[in-house]
């Protein structure tokens, strides 16, 4: 993905990739409970195949997630945010007509 070695891979993921890893963690949440799964090594199965059948679903899908271009970097994302809210906080202030 060109991610920075510096940087985490999560800062440049795809939409549907934090939305697939978030259905796994539900998932695994979920059964964890239903199914009263105690102890890291089976709360840790649990996961890795929710995960994996996660990644089965998007592969049958046709969705590769190594093939997804990478998203825009979050930093940048926050840097605009944070850039247009102070315009937006600025020209609230400013007198209309100028």
């Amino acid at each position: 993905m060109g991610v920075p070695d510096n940087r985490p891979v999560a800062d440049f993921l795809p939409t549907i990739s934090i939305k697939a890893k978030d259905f796994a963690a539900e998932m695994t949440n979920v059964n964890v409970l239903s199914k009263d799964l105690q102890g890291e090594n089976a709360i840790t199965k649990e996961h890795v195949d929710n995960n994996q059948a996660v990644r089965k679903m998007l592969l049958d899908r046709g969705i590769v997630p190594e093939n997804l271009p990478p998203a825009e970097d979050v930093k940048k994302v926050e840097r605009r945010l944070k850039s247009e809210e102070k315009k937006a906080l600025e020209n609230k202030k400013s007198p209309k007509g100028k």
